[in-house]
């Protein structure tokens, strides 16, 4: 058995002309269920081919010639995925990665950035996480690069993007340039000086309409709604997710039970409203965050409490001022009332769901891909280690380690 420093294998990826999985053994694991909340101690998860060939619960040595990491009793978990990110460039995707997320949602770029990094990724030539993608969110006033890119929809420049038809055309057009899901604002931004969050901007109607055109292209809906009437109109309609939802209200909320719509809270941006640097930093905007980040707390609150299903983001961009992460909203889901097994599985197993892609990633199982992050201590019972990621492995490759390791020499 080749024992071999981590850094080593980290070199060896890095010089290649694109980034390809590695076998690896990771010895003296403590294994993180996160499906049941348990932890297998002193365990080996075998890497094999960019998914994870085995986890031995007696701890051996793993098969031979493959490079051997000792984890020295550290915790391995599932990569983390944020259901909400604005990242258009391979820089700001690889600081996402190196938090700990493996997977994440596009919520809009521009110029379909996001369907492309994707393709990227996949073809293993950006270091980067999974990509789910939306390209452009529709909206009454389409952003000016929509137009450029779908030049034959001009003529709905200018005059704005309301009723069935104009809204089916926008949507047909998002479905051809191979989206994951569609995004649609349902009311008005909370991150403009200028805007009123509960405005209403399309009804049940309109939202049907994307729905359908979903529903034939075999993806989903999310809606951006603070407002009530808007996500009330949003859930009525069938979207699969309603992102941050600040002033829904019980009735709203008990709807998304009984029709499965996931919940996107995203406190912790709410909370960068309130404080200065970071993605937000506006005298009007910080007022408001003082208002809203209660309520969205409250909100939250009552959804855990009657059963919706909650899902965790950041809607960042990891630009290089960022400075809300995953695990911030990790902690404030734990601060509304859920369990740190709960808000963990919020970024794992629950995401995997609302991806639809869960039978693939978002635990610890043979089969699966090998995305994964090694922690110091236990995030069930400590869901601020997850502020800390020691090592982050993405597909197999490993992107980084970090502290203090046992170092064994070449044998």
């Amino acid at each position: 058995m080749i024992r071999v420093p981590v850094l080593a294998v980290i070199a060896s990826v890095l010089v290649a002309p694109s980034i390809a999985a590695q076998d690896l053994v990771l010895h003296n694991a403590n294994v993180v269920d996160v499906v049941t909340g348990t932890v297998t101690s002193d365990a080996t998860v075998v890497v094999r081919d960019g998914s994870i060939a085995a986890i031995d619960a007696d701890g051996g040595d793993g098969p031979a010639g493959v490079p051997v990491v000792d984890l020295a009793g550290r915790y391995v978990a599932p990569g983390l995925m944020d259901a909400h990110v604005h990242v258009g460039s391979s820089a700001d995707a690889y600081r996402a990665l190196l938090t700990g997320v493996t997977t994440m949602r596009s919520m809009g770029a521009s110029h379909y950035a996001d369907v492309g990094m994707r393709e990227l990724q996949r073809a293993g030539h950006a270091e980067t996480p999974e990509y789910l993608a939306a390209g452009y969110h529709i909206r009454p006033q389409m952003a000016e690069g929509f137009f450029q890119d779908h030049p034959e929809l001009g003529g709905l420049d200018g005059g704005g993007v309301g009723g069935t038809e104009p809204v089916r055309s926008v949507a047909r057009a998002l479905v051809s340039r191979g989206v994951d899901f569609i995004k649609t604002n349902a009311t008005e931004r909370a991150g403009l000086p200028n805007t009123d969050p509960r405005k209403q901007l399309f009804d049940e109607m309109e939202i049907s309409v994307m729905v359908e055109e979903a529903t034939r292209a075999g993806i989903g809906v999310s809606a951006h709604a603070h407002g009530d009437a808007g996500g009330r109109a949003a859930v009525a309609a069938g979207v699969r997710s309603i992102e941050h939802g600040t002033y829904l209200s019980e009735t709203t909320l008990s709807m998304m039970v009984d029709r499965g719509t996931y919940l996107v809270p995203t406190i912790a941006i709410v909370r960068d409203l309130t404080i200065a640097g970071g993605d937000y930093d506006n005298a009007v905007l910080n007022i408001r965050g003082r208002h809203m980040l209660p309520r969205v707390q409250e909100m939250a609150a009552m959804a855990h409490r009657l059963g919706v299903k909650i899902v965790a983001a950041t809607d960042t961009g990891y630009g290089p001022n960022s400075t809300t992460t995953l695990a911030h909203e990790l902690l404030e889901l734990v601060e509304i009332g859920m369990s740190a097994h709960e808000a963990l599985q919020a970024a794992t197993t629950t995401a995997a769901e609302l991806f639809g892609i869960d039978d693939r990633v978002g635990r610890l199982e043979e089969g699966f891909e090998a995305d994964l992050i090694v922690l110091e201590r236990n995030p069930l019972e400590d869901i601020g280690v997850l502020q800390d990621v020691l090592m982050v492995v993405s597909d197999g490759d490993v992107i980084v380690q970090r502290g203090d390791w046992p170092g064994p020499p070449v044998s």
